[in-house]
């Protein structure tokens, strides 16, 4: 049997898993982790976690299907994207990794602009968020880290790194930093803080192969030597890959510990705070949020009922629960936001709280929230591409509850489509690499091939009218409270005194 290994790596676990040539999973590994280290603004992670990681989870294949295991032909890996590793010229790791959440560059943003020439198209998607914000960042705190400094990776990058020993990316992945050492009149904006463009890897297509496994690794995978291993992307773009939604006119959603939405189209098109980016053949107008699974995994902490099932189960009993109806409004920004706002001091609220809400009135507010924080996005970038979207693919974690999908066509106002793939990175990743040995001409025709849907949510048209005036509502909310958030972020222990202590000397 034809079999290749496809792996995701993601934001609080590290899937791999064994497909065949015709898309499906036989055997499937998941293990969680690594726990990035979080603190004032800093997220962490050691890049050799990720590397015990992918050898973990093999081992788990093989004890799983040692047969197939050794069948496999070809290694593709995703993962989340905007996170560095600082690769040394030994080929080491300088220093952590810094995670999609770390925003201490905060602080060197408004020096950093004052420094980069107005003029180049990516100097106004500078933020703390931004590759290079980090790198200046990086410049200040720990300038030795910066001299030393000759590659910078994504972690799927760094795992095919070790598993080759070449380095490089994909321009998918590397679109800011590609965006920012592109010249301009006035410069390149790395060449602002004094960095080369040399600091970016080879870049090839995401099927494109990086090299064969070497000889020398740990086992198991030192039962892989000289299979390929092939670039890939980031964890979206192979997630919509394997939901069938690298088209012309569809949106994608993927819903797994963050959630992603955008719009496909032939043609460049720009709004307001969403990425765009070249998607090798098609243009992707959206990006990634910072809440999610992980909005529902803490309300569901909140309430006490984190331990009692999985997350899946926990949501669903909640949501099977009476109603109150004076709805709830909830802003989902917990930990800030980028797309489409780019604001670390954002923060999130219950608003409208009565005596009689429970449980049931705030999950449905948080998932609500969250869509119509998909709604903002999505009326921005179909505003810019002109036409509304066929359908929106959904995917991820989120996409096996079904009332959050209905929530999402009836806030959304566009039909939702879940992929039959309950991994869609994976099967995106698999996707990839089945291309790249040549099994089909193209990305297109590996994807007409292997992906199937399993559900359709029409838009429920007596909802509309109260989803549009909640809308309007959680519009208003957004505005009058992001100077508060704002004002709430900035708060430092011991600022004003009076609260200091105070849990601890309720104790």
């Amino acid at each position: 049997m034809s079999v290749v290994l496809a792996c995701d790596l993601g934001g609080t676990s590290f899937r791999a898993a064994l497909v065949d040539a015709q898309g499906r999973i036989r055997a499937q590994s998941a293990i969680p982790g690594p726990v990035s280290v979080d603190a004032a603004g800093a997220s962490e992670i050691e890049a050799d976690a990720w590397w015990r990681l992918l050898i973990e989870a093999c081992s788990g294949l093989v004890r799983e299907a040692p047969e197939l295991f050794a069948a496999i032909e070809a290694v593709a890996i995703c993962g989340i994207t905007r996170t560095q590793v600082f690769i040394g010229r030994d080929g080491r790791p300088l220093r952590p990794a810094m995670t999609w959440k770390d925003t201490r560059s905060e602080s060197a943003v408004m020096r950093l602009r004052e420094r980069l020439d107005p003029a180049h198209p990516e100097t106004a998607a500078i933020n703390a968020f931004h590759p290079l914000a980090r790198l200046a960042w990086l410049g200040e705190a720990e300038p030795e880290t910066v001299l030393g400094l000759a590659t910078v990776l994504e972690p799927k990058d760094y795992l095919n790194f070790r598993l080759t020993g070449r380095q490089a990316s994909d321009p998918v992945s590397l679109a800011r930093l590609l965006a920012s050492a592109a010249p301009a009149a006035g410069g390149d904006l790395l060449g602002a803080i004094g960095l080369s463009p040399a600091i970016l890897p080879q870049l090839l297509e995401p099927w494109q192969r990086v090299g064969e496994v070497q000889p020398g690794l740990p086992a198991p995978l030192d039962r892989l030597v000289g299979r390929p291993v092939f670039c890939a992307s980031n964890d979206t773009w192979a997630a919509v890959v394997g939901l069938g939604a690298m088209r012309d006119g569809f949106a994608y959603n993927i819903s797994g510990t963050t959630e992603v939405l955008g719009v496909m189209g032939r043609e460049p098109a720009r709004a307001e705070g969403l990425m765009t980016v070249d998607w090798r053949g098609l243009f992707q107008l959206g990006g990634p949020s910072q809440n999610g699974a992980d909005t529902v995994s803490w309300l569901l902490s909140l309430l006490g009922r984190d331990e009692e099932g999985g997350i899946g189960r926990e949501i669903d009993a909640l949501l099977a629960g009476i109603r109150q109806p004076q709805p709830l409004l909830f802003l989902p920004y917990l930990q800030g936001e980028r797309v489409p706002y780019w604001n670390p001091g954002l923060r999130g609220a219950f608003i409208g709280l009565n005596r009689q809400h429970g449980a049931t009135d705030l999950a449905y507010a948080v998932l609500e929230g969250v869509a119509f924080l998909n709604r903002i996005v999505l009326g921005r970038a179909e505003g810019a591409m002109g036409v509304p979207v066929a359908e929106i693919r959904f995917g991820g974690g989120g996409a096996a509850n079904p009332v959050w999908s209905q929530i999402k066509a009836d806030i959304c106002g566009r039909p939702v489509v879940v992929g039959a793939s309950k991994e869609p990175g994976l099967l995106g990743a698999a996707i990839i690499a089945f291309t790249g040995l040549g099994r089909f001409a193209s990305l297109g025709e590996a994807q007409e091939a292997l992906v199937t849907t399993a559900a359709r949510f029409d838009p429920d048209p007596s909802r509309k009218a109260a989803y549009d005036a909640l809308f309007a509502l959680y519009r208003q909310a957004e505005q009058a409270l992001a100077p508060i958030s704002q004002a709430l972020a900035g708060w430092r222990p011991g600022s004003a005194g009076i609260l200091t202590g105070m849990g601890a000397d309720r104790d």
